[in-house]
């Protein structure tokens, strides 16, 4: 049934717009923006905007994707992001074995087949890392790229599919095989030069797994892979904005250097979002929760307690960046990454919307038209 809404705000990806009618069909899609609202149209208070798009998600709602990898554990994560306005996400697999990668492959592909709201993809996060910037990532399983891991990544089922690799330890022609077949090459967890990072680039990467973390540094007479990140414009940059990855200092100097709509916020969430567990494990060792900082047993930072909607609030509170734009880092920006109609109201798109209060609370999440969550 085609529902008609009246936003007292709307931000369509561009511009705020207020006391305007929205329609939405029967069939989840964006029927038109404006014009009168019909007699009965149910009132909306507060901010409707995009669903926010997150390109790295590990866990949430209690379940973590390496520790299932089942279409189940992926249902559970897509409504435990609902609630903090995730409305597009890819389920992140970190370094595992290679039968974990195709448990893992085969249950995005079922949820995609079977319409599990908010899947839109797979981001292999490894195995082909630096061992140097592992971070919590499992040594053991840190491996040279073979052919099975290449007929997982050559899969036609697996929807929008990401790989973050360390270029050191992965061959230009390999990064272009990558990208021919489809996958959005990531560079991350490297202690790659400079030089080595503008290759892959130039072999056609495009983005850049967690900026600063897990990285070879910005130096005076070395750019590393934080430099290339910075200077490659063409390449777009994760930032996990929880205060605990990156500082705000170090947030504002990439918001400078990138060109607009090259950053993009990501969780890098682990299974504790929006269950109230406070430890997981992650294969021989446990990781707890302090506050909203995720540490394991051996000292490293693992992954994050972050939120879609908490990382617009802090680039807003911290970097002084305007609403709607930290917005558009949220759902406009990864989506361009991805390749996605994604992150705009418009006629056409489908309805993942999310309402937002004052405080910037979400209170309503719409996939596909399909309300998803209420406060």
């Amino acid at each position: 049934m085609t529902r008609t809404f009246l936003a007292e705000q709307l931000f369509d990806g561009e511009q705020l717009h207020r006391n305007i009618p929205l329609t939405v069909s029967e069939d989840g899609r964006i029927e038109s923006i404006g014009g009168s609202a019909p007699e009965g149209a149910e009132r909306l208070a507060g901010l409707l905007a995009p669903g926010l798009v997150d390109v790295q998600v590990n866990g949430g709602g209690g379940v973590l994707f390496n520790n299932d990898p089942s279409v189940s554990a992926l249902g559970k994560m897509s409504a435990a992001h609902a609630r903090y306005g995730t409305t597009g996400f890819l389920p992140t697999l970190i370094t595992d074995r290679v039968d974990v990668m195709c448990q893992a492959a085969d249950a995005v592909a079922a949820a995609l087949r079977e319409g599990v709201p908010g899947v839109i993809g797979v981001h292999f996060e490894g195995p082909h890392l630096s061992r140097p910037k592992k971070g919590t990532h499992e040594e053991r399983f840190i491996r040279p790229l073979s052919d099975e891991e290449l007929a997982i990544y050559a899969r036609d089922d697996l929807g929008v599919k990401a790989v973050t690799l360390a270029p050191e330890n992965v061959a230009v022609e390999d990064i272009r095989k990558l990208v021919s077949l489809g996958v959005k090459v990531c560079l991350g967890h490297s202690n790659a030069d400079g030089a080595t990072a503008a290759a892959a680039v130039a072999a056609g990467a495009t983005g850049f797994t967690h900026l600063y973390n897990a990285m070879s540094p910005l130096q005076s007479r070395e750019p590393g892979m934080v430099g290339t990140a910075l200077i490659s414009d063409g390449a777009w940059c994760g930032l996990i904005a929880d205060g605990h990855h990156v500082c705000a200092e170090a947030m504002t100097l990439a918001l400078k250097a990138k060109p607009r709509g090259k950053i993009m916020l990501v969780t890098d969430a682990m299974s504790l979002v929006g269950s109230d567990e406070t430890s997981f494990p992650l294969f021989d060792r446990v990781v707890t929760r302090d506050g909203d900082r995720l540490t394991s047993t051996t000292g490293e930072l693992a992954g994050s307690h972050l939120d879609m909607i908490g990382a617009v609030r802090n680039i807003r509170d911290w970097c002084g960046v305007e609403l709607t734009e930290a917005l558009r880092m949220a759902a406009l920006y990864p989506a361009h990454f991805l390749g996605l109609a994604a992150g705009r109201i418009e006629a056409g798109a489908s309805a993942d919307l999310i309402l937002l209060d004052d405080k910037l609370q979400v209170q309503k999440t719409w996939i596909g038209g399909r309300e998803v969550f209420s406060n």
